[in-house]
């Protein structure tokens, strides 16, 4: 816990003299690791006053809605919903129905970043130091964290600083009884129902589990082909060829395979204590370096 002991002090003397002069926030994304620095920092840090938010795109899955709602009830405060002004389809139509991709992340800067940006430049401008959590692990050397230009904005790590790594996120989640988001039964990451960071696999199971978000991103999809765009939700093949009933098999196939592999790969290493906690990245093979959104997912 030794990130926030430069901290502790000259917030005991704010206390005293003029509390609002800093600001303490932290994102939840729906995801594990964000998850479990809230109760982290909660029960290892009450003297902090931290507000914890969460930037809804409007395309978010049923289940990230649940577990905040969960995770509220945990924390005993609410988590603040940040809606950017404009939704996921007027910034698709702003750029030319080109899809998000991981060359192109507008959806991430427009629907993410910039409504963090807005909330918290209110605080910023009055000259409020405002101090960021982020959910970044000590066994995620190679993340790089989110660089602000602004003197007024802090960015902490306490999982990096305080040495908890990816074991020390499930102990967390497991010990305050949350466990985790039910998405991970089929999906390894939080975000958009459409993310283009998702598998293959998971894609078959969105179609299995919400047929009509799979719907809407194929009518994207295809209005985004008829634009121009030259992406697709899962690189080189488009929905409308994914869910052929013998491509569904092939995916599915070789998704057990990968998983066949992991448990043989595992078994000799198998932790009881941790019988009952899926370790999806695991289980769908995620390199967790694919560079994919820390805000999304973390």
């Amino acid at each position: 816990m030794k990130f926030l002991q430069h901290l502790r002090k000259p917030v005991q003397k704010l206390l005293i003299h003029k509390v609002d002069m800093e600001k303490h926030v932290l994102g939840i994304s729906g995801g594990k690791d964000s998850a479990a620095l809230a109760i982290y920092m909660a029960q290892h840090y009450p003297e902090l006053d931290i507000e914890y938010f969460f930037t809804d795109t409007g395309e978010e899955l049923p289940e990230v809605h649940e577990f905040l709602t969960m995770l509220e009830g945990f924390l005993g405060k609410p988590i603040t919903r940040l809606n950017p002004h404009r939704n996921f389809k007027f910034w698709l139509r702003e750029f030319n129905h080109f899809l998000p991709s991981a060359q192109t992340r507008w959806c991430t800067q427009k629907l993410k970043l910039e409504p963090f940006r807005n909330w918290v430049n209110q605080w910023m401008k009055a000259g409020v130091t405002v101090y960021s959590y982020v959910a970044i692990r000590a066994d995620e050397d190679y993340r790089e964290g989110y660089n602000p230009n602004n003197q007024f904005l802090k960015v902490k790590y306490p999982f990096r600083e305080d040495g908890i790594d990816k074991q020390g996120v499930f102990d967390l989640l497991d010990a305050s009884g949350m466990g985790l988001p039910k998405y991970y039964e089929w999906r390894s990451r939080s975000g958009c129902t459409f993310c283009f960071f998702q598998q293959k696999i998971e894609w078959v199971r969105l179609r299995e589990r919400h047929p009509e978000a799979f719907e809407q991103a194929k009518t994207l999809e295809k209005s985004a082909e008829e634009n121009g765009s030259p992406f697709t939700w899962t690189q080189g093949e488009p929905l409308s060829m994914l869910e052929r009933p013998e491509r569904i098999q092939q995916i599915r196939e070789d998704f057990e395979k990968r998983v066949a592999r992991n448990e043989a790969r595992k078994e000799k290493f198998a932790n009881p204590l941790r019988a009952n906690l899926v370790d999806i990245d695991d289980l769908y093979d995620c390199d967790e370096g694919n560079n994919s959104c820390n805000v999304c997912h973390k």
